[in-house]
């Protein structure tokens, strides 16, 4: 039976086992997937999500379509909610699943452009970890923004994201990305805001000038950055001391590039990539299939193998590899800390005022 598949993007690093091919499967018709770019990101990496989509089809599409005779056929898309939004009402929807972040997710369900998904042809919704099964969307993945630094450079090692605000015990550059998302919430949790109030704190006016007051300590210390391969560069030019950064890139610096750099876990941020089934799919019922099998917990763990981040599934960590467990963001141990899971329909009601006043404060 054939089926469609269009791109599995992402912003993430990948093994070097994960080689994009996306090139040589493009069809018309089939099981597809389509990824928008990310509110929360910024700019789009498309090489980025060129690699994962090598991971993805390593863990999950090859295998799949061996286990099902489904063919899969890639198509790469970076467009924008809009034009599956334009295939629904016009009732012509040649793709069959959707690859987005989570405030497309809650964007489209409102809007009625995404299914509400049936988690019984799924899996048990209380399976999924906090905030990885949505009403129109399912976790394909768990990846953190975490701090990294190099152990040659600075004396006594960060740890927490935190003691990016401590220029006294860390004295130097350290770079951040430029975009209020991710850097507001560590402000106020530099502040003494716990993690579980921080979303409640920063949607007061009082809060927002709180977290831009923490900012203002810092200012004149940060080097900004705009694209995922940056953080690592900067770190190996030693233009900063430390960095944010999203986890994926700094552990392929380690690994692939040999760099000595170490990841503070500690005062994380957890994000997902999703999935969802637009309304009006030809081929609902191998969508929830295909569904139904990434999110077995010992398929779900599979994409680690070929990319750190991690599983969606709560009971699926005992099956991830050992030598790859250690290097997730939500590996158990890296969850024994303080951490937040971004709140993604926050910065759906208040990110376009945030980056406006984030944008303003820049330029001050």
């Amino acid at each position: 039976m054939p089926e469609r598949a269009a791109p599995f993007q992402n912003r993430g690093n990948h093994h070097e086992t994960c080689e994009d091919t996306s090139h040589r499967a493009r069809g018309r018709h089939g099981l597809r997937d389509h990824r928008r770019r990310r509110f929360r990101r910024g700019a789009v990496d498309h090489g980025e999500r060129r690699r994962l989509a090598g991971c993805q089809r390593k863990a999950w599409f090859e295998p799949f379509a061996k286990e099902t005779g489904a063919k899969i056929l890639e198509q790469e898309y970076l467009g924008d909610l809009g034009k599956v939004k334009a295939m629904v009402e016009t009732g012509n929807v040649p793709i069959d699943l959707v690859t987005v972040e989570t405030a497309t997710v809650l964007q489209g369900c409102d809007a009625g452009i995404l299914e509400r998904l049936d988690y019984s042809k799924i899996a048990p919704r209380d399976k999924f970890i906090q905030g990885s099964a949505l009403d129109c969307g399912v976790g394909l993945d768990a990846y953190g923004d975490i701090l990294a630094y190099d152990p040659t450079v600075l004396k006594e090692a960060p740890t927490s994201v935190l003691d990016l605000f401590d220029t006294t015990k860390f004295p130097g550059k350290r770079a951040m990305r430029k975009f209020p998302a991710q850097n507001l919430e560590w402000a106020l949790m530099a502040d003494g805001v716990a993690p579980a109030d921080v979303y409640k704190v920063l949607a007061t006016p009082e809060g927002v000038v709180r977290a831009f007051k923490k900012l203002d300590t810092i200012k004149k210390d940060i080097v900004w950055w705009d694209a995922g391969a940056q953080p690592a560069q900067l770190l190996a030019s030693k233009e900063v001391v430390m960095t944010t950064a999203w986890n994926g890139r700094i552990q392929n610096a380690i690994d692939t590039d040999k760099k000595p750099f170490k990841i503070v876990w500690n005062n994380q941020i957890l994000e997902y990539d999703m999935i969802s089934i637009p309304k009006g799919a030809r081929n609902t019922e191998l969508a929830y299939k295909y569904l139904a099998y990434i999110s077995e917990p010992k398929n779900n763990a599979k994409l680690a193998s070929y990319i750190t981040y991690g599983p969606v599934r709560t009971d699926a960590a005992s099956f991830v590899a050992p030598d790859a467990l250690p290097k997730l963001p939500n590996a158990p141990d890296h969850l024994k800390g303080a951490y937040l899971v971004a709140d993604t329909e926050f910065w759906g009601d208040y990110g376009e005022d945030l980056v406006k006043r984030f944008n303003a404060w820049l330029a001050q």
